[in-house]
């Protein structure tokens, strides 16, 4: 049984027994992406497997739930947003079938949903995506910047003002939570290059 610090909140358990990340498991994440396959190559399957004419270019995002994969449609001449509407929506109905053959040969091999969106212009969609539930513990004082959210309008619920407060973070953030991502991306590598036991 772990003891717990009143001060942190943090458990302190025999080791293997803690909740940090990865702990005892060798991995970052910890047992949650334990078993997930790697999809560092995911840009180029998608760039390999999509048919040729479909998208200008792609754009591949990979976390531990879901690949979104955004094509870039060849523009024809300026359009006005409605037109870009149209055209995706056009593009959505059209390759339906083919998507949902690829998403599910992508879903077998990175154990992972794939959603799907297009751009064109300045008009992005997405068809589809995973709203994946996350549970945190917060204290009073936490959970009473949610309420005051909530009682203020900004937000529905808790759920809805944590999301909202973590999109604001993303985008007062993206430059530094980018260089997080390099760096933890260059500790995996040296980690893989690593002695193994």
């Amino acid at each position: 049984m772990n003891a717990t610090d009143d001060n942190t909140g943090r458990g302190r358990g025999r080791r293997g027994e803690g909740r940090g990340r990865g702990e005892g498991r060798g991995r970052r994440g910890g047992w949650q992406v334990a078993d997930l396959p790697d999809a560092d190559d995911a840009q180029d399957w998608f760039a390999g497997r999509l048919p040729d004419g479909w998208f200008d270019g792609v754009e591949v995002s990979v976390d531990r739930e879901e690949i979104v994969v955004i094509g870039t449609l060849a523009a024809e001449g300026d359009l006005s947003p409605a037109e870009a509407e149209g055209r995706i929506g056009r593009f959505r109905s059209e390759t339906r079938e083919q998507r949902i053959e690829i998403a599910l040969e992508a879903e077998s091999r990175y154990q992972r949903k794939v959603s799907w969106g297009a751009s064109l212009g300045g008009t992005t969609a997405l068809f589809t995506h995973v709203a994946a539930p996350v549970m945190t513990r917060l204290r009073q004082p936490e959970r009473q910047v949610l309420d005051t959210l909530v009682d203020a309008g900004v937000a529905r619920s808790r759920s809805d003002a944590l999301a909202w407060s973590v999109r604001l973070v993303g985008e007062h953030a993206d430059e530094w939570l980018g260089q997080l991502r390099d760096a933890m991306s260059e500790v995996d590598k040296l980690r893989g290059q690593g002695p193994t036991l």
